[in-house]
């Protein structure tokens, strides 16, 4: 090496996602394979919005008998509370997360999703664009709309958590603060509240309304269901590298949280369907919602927060499952993928 340039000395640790020191970037080591798979998986799974057409949309949107006033507040509401969403997920993946996590194989994967965020956030902007909505209206809703704000409210403190230059990692409160904003984020953030969202958007695509904002939503959830798988893997991995964190007292106070934001939600879902649309109702949503919470509880080591929780939207199953993807709208297929781990059926 060049005298004029100091030798750089790397300790390579086996563990520590967090406390851990910095590795060079190339190094995969066998602990955070799977970030790494993870990594390749969402590269392979590349798309950009303007790929597709939204010239039904717009016929549909301007068509005076299109849609009634019940579905076009549902999509305002829609684009009103994810615009805003994605960009406090992106935020919070550059300004903190990444900065926490010091394992490089799982920050490449944040990497990829905080581009992923901003995507989300370009394909809202697209589709508000395309039907020529009023965008402060659209854009200003976490401020004017109570179930968007109240939402925006509860996550704020805990992506705040991670985002204060000033806090750092490494005793057990600040590793549990960590933790638990991990757990708000992955879990209810991209993990309960996006859901009556895109059942709405999704529904109104299985009618044949609103197709290239379904789709949009469809490459969008596949995007946000590995974020999620991605952020499961993440907190269990910190669990068991850090078991001390996982008191009775910290379980409990996680099933509280889980437990608040079911009701957030439900009131979202009364708020963008007071009358209910599409054969959907808010009640059917508090069903729904109680089933994924318990999902949720399961996968990160809880026991399941409600008895008899079913699943109102099976359809909602296949769409999630990676390996059934498929452009089930009969809309054009549009080839997106860089590499070849997934196929249409």
């Amino acid at each position: 090496m060049s005298a004029l340039l100091p030798e750089l000395e790397f300790d390579l640790p086996e563990s520590g996602l967090i406390n851990g020191r910095d590795v060079p970037a190339g190094v995969i080591r066998a602990p955070y394979r799977w970030a790494w798979q993870k990594y390749l998986d969402g590269c392979a799974n590349h798309w950009m919005p303007q790929e597709i057409s939204m010239a039904a949309d717009i016929a549909l949107w301007n068509d005076p008998h299109g849609l009634t006033e019940d579905e076009r507040r549902l999509v305002k509401r829609n684009l009103g509370f994810f615009s805003t969403a994605d960009s406090l997920a992106a935020n919070n993946i550059v300004l903190g997360t990444y900065r926490h996590i010091s394992s490089p194989e799982c920050r490449r994967y944040l990497l990829r999703q905080a581009f992923e965020e901003a995507l989300h956030t370009h394909a809202y902007q697209y589709i508000v664009e395309s039907l020529g909505l009023d965008e402060g209206e659209i854009f200003n809703m976490y401020n004017e709309i109570p179930s968007i704000h109240e939402k925006a409210a509860f996550l704020l403190p805990y992506i705040h958590t991670l985002t204060d230059p000033e806090f750092h990692t490494g005793t057990l409160d600040a590793d549990q603060r960590l933790l638990r904003s991990l757990i708000v984020f992955a879990c209810i953030m991209e993990g309960l509240f996006f859901y009556v969202g895109f059942v709405q958007i999704l529904a109104l695509g299985r009618r044949n309304k609103m197709v290239g904002a379904a789709e949009q939503y469809q490459y969008i959830l596949r995007d946000e269901s590995m974020h999620l798988n991605f952020g499961i893997d993440l907190i269990n991995h910190i669990k068991q590298e850090n078991p001390q964190l996982w008191t009775d007292t910290f379980a409990t106070e996680i099933r509280g949280l889980i437990e608040r934001a079911v009701e957030l939600e439900y009131q979202y879902a009364i708020d963008t369907m007071p009358r209910g649309v599409l054969g959907l109702n808010a009640e059917m949503f508090h069903e729904y919602l109680r089933f994924i919470a318990n999902r949720r509880c399961v996968q990160i080591g809880l026991a399941p927060l409600y008895a008899h929780a079913g699943n109102p939207f099976p359809w909602m199953s296949e769409i999630i499952d990676l390996k059934k993807e498929k452009n089930f709208f009969e809309t054009r297929v549009t080839e997106y993928r860089t590499g070849g781990s997934l196929a249409w059926d």
